[in-house]
């Protein structure tokens, strides 16, 4: 099934660029498309800890609570930036990671270093290091809630 389904998206990837339909075309485009998920295949691009089409349908909910969160960070960053005093206090954290699955946890990374004010430094066996621009972003860092919502993703 994964197959089918990568196979239809790069399909439909190609046509949508393309834009071209003759005859030559299509059968290079066909050329191409078999080329990419052979490639897809040879890297492993479907190994179980890797394929991330599953997160598709919980992907939306989790994008539409990053925004809100990115949102209110950048907020956060603007009032600390723009007070005379800059208020920062700037702290590393640890964030255990290491029972989620590999694009999981990358998902979680990416979207810590999205959020103003924190980026993530280090990945290593699941443990991830983020520099936070304040202790306040550290303490709901750790507070979990983002963590939670990138778990939920691999849940059906």
């Amino acid at each position: 099934m994964r197959y089918v389904i990568a196979t239809a998206i790069f399909v439909a990837a190609w046509l949508l660029w393309s834009g071209h339909y003759s005859p030559l075309l299509l059968y290079l485009g066909a050329i191409s498309c078999g080329l990419v998920l052979l490639l897809a295949v040879r890297t492993g691009f479907f190994d179980v800890d890797v394929y991330a089409f599953h997160l598709g349908p919980r992907l939306p909910g989790f994008w539409a609570w990053l925004l809100k969160e990115i949102v209110k960070a950048n907020l956060t960053v603007a009032r600390i930036v723009l007070s005379p005093r800059m208020a920062i206090q700037p702290t590393i954290v640890s964030i255990d990671a290491s029972d989620l699955p590999l694009v999981t946890q990358a998902t979680l990374a990416n979207s810590i270093t999205l959020t103003p004010g924190t980026v993530t430094i280090d990945v290593d066996r699941g443990m991830l290091e983020v520099h936070c621009l304040t202790t306040a972003s550290a303490a709901e860092l750790k507070g979990g809630e983002m963590l939670r919502r990138a778990a939920l993703l691999r849940e059906g």
